[in-house]
């Protein structure tokens, strides 16, 4: 795995590093009025406290703070309060951005961000997609986050038409992205045919969560594995096995790809 530069302070220029997290359902304790989320409340199935929100609260924080990147996409947030309450708790100061995807299971994506680096010009999001568009140390970026939505790939495709000098970074479950116009690239493709991924299944290493580009971006993306986000077995440290508490984090790694 690559080795993550640490924040070098506001006026530095470090490598331009943004991540994607899937954070496997990180609601909060308190019961929805829009979709039932009654199983991550304290009487529900998983008995989900104010304990053990905090405990992946925590977590996810310090994760986020051990990349020390300035922009983490996050997925699996349930609320926009969830998203600041982990801001709040990273040591690293990160602005942070949440829309409301109006998916069945109220999940949504968030985005933290260090302010002197990213600035964002306009937010679209809809059925499970989120565009940020701005720049990013001065260079201008569309970040595109997905859940199988052809929305979101007609978004960043006509952008990429428009302009082919426009960096386009798509991250999150992209299987639906037609890649066949030779308009996008994996940059997870050389990790995972090194036997590389974020997910682990019986059949093995996957990569569950995928980096798509322009092709004016050259880097490759990789995955962000620490001993500390996986369990003694070496599986990614879940929350939950199936019904039964496990502490951990979150059952996937996060990826990640520095744009040069």
């Amino acid at each position: 795995m690559l080795l993550l530069l640490s924040k070098l302070g506001a006026s530095a220029q470090a490598p331009a590093g943004i991540a994607y997290y899937d954070v496997d359902r990180l609601y909060d304790t308190i019961p929805s009025l829009f979709y039932d989320d009654r199983a991550y409340t304290p009487e529900g199935t998983y008995g989900w406290n104010t304990e053990r929100y905090r405990r992946k609260i925590r977590q996810v924080a310090e994760t986020v703070d051990s990349m020390a990147l300035p922009v983490v996409a996050l997925y699996g947030v349930e609320t926009e309060q969830v998203a600041r309450d982990i801001a709040a708790r990273c040591i690293e100061d990160y602005a942070c951005l949440h829309r409301t995807l109006s998916s069945r299971n109220g999940l949504d994506f968030a985005l933290l961000y260090w302010g002197d680096r990213l600035f964002i010009r306009s937010v679209e999001s809809g059925f499970d997609y989120l565009a940020v568009d701005g720049t990013l140390d001065g260079r201008p970026l569309l970040l595109v986050l997905s859940r199988y939505s052809s929305t979101a790939e007609h978004i960043a495709a006509k952008r990429a038409k428009a302009d082919e000098q426009y960096r386009i970074v798509i991250m999150g479950r992209t299987d639906n992205f037609a890649t066949k116009d030779d308009i996008f690239r994996d940059a997870t493709a050389k990790a995972e045919a090194a036997g590389r991924g974020n997910a682990l299944f019986r059949s093995g290493w996957t990569m569950a969560d995928r980096i798509l580009v322009t092709h004016n971006v050259t880097a490759d993306a990789e995955v962000y594995a620490r001993r500390r986000l996986l369990d003694s077995e070496g599986r990614p440290a879940a929350t939950f096995s199936r019904r039964r508490y496990t502490a951990g984090c979150s059952n996937r790694l996060p990826i990640y790809i520095y744009l040069h």
